[in-house]
């Protein structure tokens, strides 16, 4: 800009170029005719050239005036859509969201929230990357991704954290298994089974809570199997393998020959998770439709 004149000496003057009436332009502005007249004649002495022809008649552009006509309105259009895109990245409905998840959760109302979240605010470039707990918070600590879904967050100063799901915890087993009768079992009445678990090192925080939920009821679970993954859990459990202790989502996994019974009073916690001190409008956006999905029938 030329020193002194700024976007609104360009809107004053597109207004009166397009009316080509001072008074309606002044009113069309909510300004006096006065200052409007003003600030036209610096505009035309910062360019030394007139803008308009003017007599008692009739008001019409100069060449000069044309050409900035043409030209303003592009710099008026572009400053516009600057701010409506500032205005949608404040709101959280522009740029780009990385979420981890295990991929039990999904087995809960996240489908849900994803497609909400993807349907409201379809111009973010939303991620979505299956991992496991402890990668999810080492993914988060290096920004590889903005907000993770963490089963039993542990205590972290690096991670803030918020509970958006409490499941109960259910025993899975084989059909045919002696206990599979009962409707509900206390979960002393497994303590001589074998067990089959994920690896601690996939959730530290996760599998110790269920060796504690164990070692409340007097025992220590004998752990013959590991797998990485829910759906392989289940069907060792189905090959006679062992019973597993599960979050009441993978009841979801439908596999012949395994049932799943409640086990009383025991719950495991979903928290969604973020580097403290970082936070986006689209994390913020994201974080709002999930309290309120979970909240939901999944």
């Amino acid at each position: 800009m030329i020193r002194g004149i700024d976007l609104r000496h360009l809107r004053y003057f597109v207004a009166v170029a397009e009316e080509l009436h001072f008074s309606r332009a002044a009113q069309r502005l909510g300004i006096a005719q006065p200052p409007l007249t003003q600030q036209i004649q610096k505009l035309e002495a910062a360019l030394g050239h007139r803008l308009f022809e003017r007599s008692s008649r009739r008001t019409a552009l100069t060449e000069t005036g044309a050409v900035l006509l043409e030209e303003a309105r592009q710099v008026l259009d572009r400053f516009q859509r600057a701010l409506d895109a500032a205005r949608r990245a404040g709101r959280g409905e522009t740029g780009r969201l990385t979420v981890g998840t295990p991929p039990s959760v999904m087995l809960s109302a996240l489908p849900k929230i994803i497609r909400r979240y993807r349907a409201r605010f379809p111009e973010v470039g939303f991620t979505l990357r299956e991992l496991s707990t402890s990668a999810i918070a080492d993914a988060i600590d290096s920004g590889a991704i903005d907000l993770g879904f963490l089963r039993e967050a542990p205590a972290s100063e690096a991670l803030a954290s918020e509970i958006v799901l409490r499941e109960p915890v259910a025993v899975a087993l084989a059909s045919s298994h002696r206990l599979a009768r009962r409707v509900r079992l206390p979960l002393r009445a497994l303590a001589r089974e074998p067990f089959v678990l994920f690896p601690r090192q996939l959730g530290p925080a996760f599998y110790d809570q269920f060796i504690g939920f164990c070692r409340d009821a007097g025992f220590s679970p004998h752990i013959v199997q590991e797998a990485t993954q829910w759906q392989s859990v289940v069907a060792m459990v189905a090959a006679g393998v062992g019973v597993s202790l599960v979050p009441g989502c993978v009841r979801k996994i439908r596999w012949p020959g395994v049932v799943f019974r409640p086990l009383p009073n025991l719950t495991t916690t979903v928290s969604l998770c973020w580097k403290k001190g970082r936070t986006s409008p689209t994390m913020q956006t994201f974080l709002l439709l999930a309290r309120a999905g979970f909240t939901l029938p999944s």
